[in-house]
């Protein structure tokens, strides 16, 4: 039973130091270069095609494109798109979760693009 626990940690150990850990993104002319804590590059996304950055945190990005926000993984891929009139405006993105203001509502999501809380903002 101990070495099936041993190994189950090792594997779980594993699984997480697989995940890109996002430290710093810097911006330039043509260019969004992400990279991890250790100051090793991850990847390059094109402002062309990913818009707008709005933020990004531990192991995400969020950017505006047109008519939508895309969420993005370290690497650059996408996790999900949402619909700039269904989010309103993003005002902030923490470790975990994207905060975004539409009208009198605060709305909390998670990095996958699902809604986790609602409010009425305080005046």
């Amino acid at each position: 039973m101990r070495q099936l626990f041993t190994i189950l940690f090792l594997i779980l150990a594993l699984a997480v130091k697989a995940q890109q850990q996002i430290s710093y993104v810097e911006e330039t002319r043509y260019w969004y270069y992400v990279y991890d804590d250790k100051g090793k590059k991850i990847g390059g996304l094109s402002r062309n095609s990913i818009g707008e950055l709005k933020g990004w945190g531990r192991d995400f990005l969020v950017a505006k494109y047109y008519s939508f926000y895309r969420i993005y993984d370290a690497k650059g891929k996408v996790i999900k798109a949402m619909n700039v009139s269904d989010v309103g405006e993003i005002v902030g993105v923490s470790s975990t979760t994207i905060t975004s203001r539409k009208g009198s509502w605060i709305f909390t999501w998670n990095k996958e693009g699902k809604k986790i809380n609602s409010r009425t903002a305080s005046s």
